[in-house]
């Protein structure tokens, strides 16, 4: 059997209010074209499929037109777990219509699917939180763990009886948990388990929203599933293996979503497994549509040459500016009619702040303010700013007035 690993695809996510839909687009047409030209047997969608809980609708329904192509009325399983960007409830709401195509979507640890039969498989059983499969002669066992929060989990298996049940950790309560759901693993069948959660020692990005609170939230990888084949993780967004020991890998975010993850390429593995034996993982790669970069310049007239220099390219830009005088709005202007979508002008002071004094009686609040704000930022003060500031002021000498 054959199958893809991918998760994190966040849909509808932006990056500093710039909307990422047109990349995703293109990756999900890509990804369509890339199972089908490797000949895929399933796909598995490990969790945050969309950015949030409340997602726009052009992202839900490039979410539906991309995995009813996969599905391809059910020539194929696909199968979609929730992440803790996800709302459970509205993720899964397709299922009725989902599940007539081969489409199998679980919200909450221990969710489960219907028995059916499809053109390409069977669903041969359904449990909470597994299910086996039939595909194409070779059966699976699949144990499932959407996004487990601590109150999911606790709905899940029940609160605590004791005390010393209360003591457990949440990493012990998801290992028993696991441990449980192992139970329905085959000798004579293809096993894997898909989850979305924090293994201790995995590289995380700014991109990702925490899901450990002072580390209480972490599994430790003595409480994954060991008889597991293969661990199919969602969470990080850096492709990485999560245990030594372990078939255990978090497949990546399938684009660059914050400049830290502008160091390594992205990509999804693409696994052959059969019964009793070790997987053949391949990792396979996505093209990077708009790239994230980061220009440090000596000087304004750097940064400007540097416009210049990547005007036709389509990239996402942040410029960190070294500079001994305030950048002005006339220079922002200029960079960014040269280039566009640059994210962030950042100054870089490099000359000692005047320390001589000042008459504050020789000068305005708002001449005062003005060079206050040049000195923090390297910028003027935009004229609506300004404004801002000096309503103020005014409001704040009327009421002096009324009080004297």
């Amino acid at each position: 059997m054959k199958f893809i690993h991918t998760s994190d695809w966040h849909l509808g996510k932006s990056l500093e209010g710039h909307s990422r839909l047109e990349e995703q687009e293109k990756f999900c047409e890509d990804f369509v074209k890339l199972v089908n030209d490797n000949d895929i047997d399933m796909v598995i969608i490990a969790g945050d499929i969309y950015d949030t809980s409340n997602p726009p609708a052009q992202a839900e329904k490039l979410f539906y037109k991309t995995v009813s192509r996969l599905a391809n009325n059910g020539e194929r399983c696909v199968l979609i777990i929730s992440g803790n960007h996800d709302n459970p409830e509205r993720l899964a709401a397709i299922t009725p219509l989902a599940h007539e195509q081969g489409i199998i979507v679980l919200g909450y640890p221990l969710s489960s699917t219907e028995k059916a039969k499809y053109e390409g498989f069977e669903i041969l059983d359904a449990k909470e939180g597994c299910l086996k499969v039939e595909i194409k002669g070779e059966k699976a066992t699949i144990i499932t763990l959407p996004y487990p929060s601590e109150k999911r989990l606790n709905e899940a298996i029940g609160n605590p009886n004791n005390n010393e049940e209360a003591q457990k950790t949440y990493s012990e309560r998801v290992g028993e948990l696991f441990r449980e759901l192992e139970e329905n693993f085959e000798e004579d069948t293809i096993n894997i388990a898909v989850s979305h959660i924090f293994v201790v020692g995995g590289e995380g990005t700014d991109s990702e929203r925490p899901i450990q609170l002072g580390g209480s939230l972490l599994v430790e990888k003595k409480d994954l599933p060991t008889k597991a084949q293969y661990i199919a993780l969602g969470h990080l967004h850096k492709p990485q293996k999560a245990s030594d020991r372990l078939n255990a890998y978090y497949s990546g975010s399938p684009l660059q979503y914050s400049k830290d993850e502008r160091s390594y390429a992205k990509g999804a593995n693409i696994v052959d497994l059969k019964a009793g034996e070790s997987p053949i993982i391949q990792s396979i790669y996505f093209k990077n549509y708009k790239p994230i970069e980061v220009f440090k310049c000596n000087g304004i007239e750097e940064a400007i040459k540097i416009c210049e220099d990547n005007q036709d390219r389509d990239i996402w830009s942040y410029f960190e500016i070294k500079t001994e005088h305030v950048i002005s709005q006339s220079e922002i202007k200029k960079m960014k009619e040269l280039l566009d979508d640059i994210i962030e002008i950042r100054p870089i002071i490099t000359s000692e702040y005047n320390e001589e004094e000042i008459d504050v009686n020789e000068k305005s609040m708002g001449e005062l303010f003005k060079e206050f704000y040049q000195f923090s930022t390297g910028l003027d003060p935009r004229g609506e700013l300004m404004d801002l500031f000096l309503d103020i002021i005014s409001e704040e000498g009327d009421l002096e007035d009324e009080t004297n």
